[in-house]
């Protein structure tokens, strides 16, 4: 299993830069790109079918980020969205898959005519 050797959060650019020990450059993972994967039921369903795709993430930020055990870490998310809890496994899952997964987050907002931009109220 891939263990993160630093996890870097930018605010300003609203990325997470994580170094794995299984690589030699560090990842660079966009907040909305974390939040759209969030590994919980909440978005992923308990079954692929019952996935939700996430819609409006595009300003998404993470507030904060908690601690669980030395595995994992739940980001506190700006939208009120903090049940994912983001193994190593899977983080680094997300990192090395990152264009793949992006291009298929794109292709299904495009698919369901729907935006990354969130909707203003009127």
């Amino acid at each position: 299993m891939p263990t993160p050797l630093e996890l870097r959060f930018d605010r300003e650019t609203r990325t997470l830069a994580i170094q794995f020990d299984a690589s030699e450059t560090p990842f660079q993972l966009p907040y909305e790109f974390l939040r759209v994967y969030s590994p919980s039921a909440e978005v992923q369903g308990h079954r692929p079918e019952e996935a939700i795709l996430q819609v409006g993430k595009k300003e998404v930020s993470i507030t904060a980020v908690e601690p669980v055990g030395h595995y994992a870490i739940k980001p506190i998310f700006s939208d009120g969205h903090q049940t994912g809890i983001y193994t190593w496994d899977y983080l680094y899952r997300l990192a090395t898959q990152y264009e793949v997964l992006w291009k298929r987050y794109l292709d299904a907002l495009q698919l369901a005519n729907c935006s990354r931009d969130a909707i203003q109220p009127k």
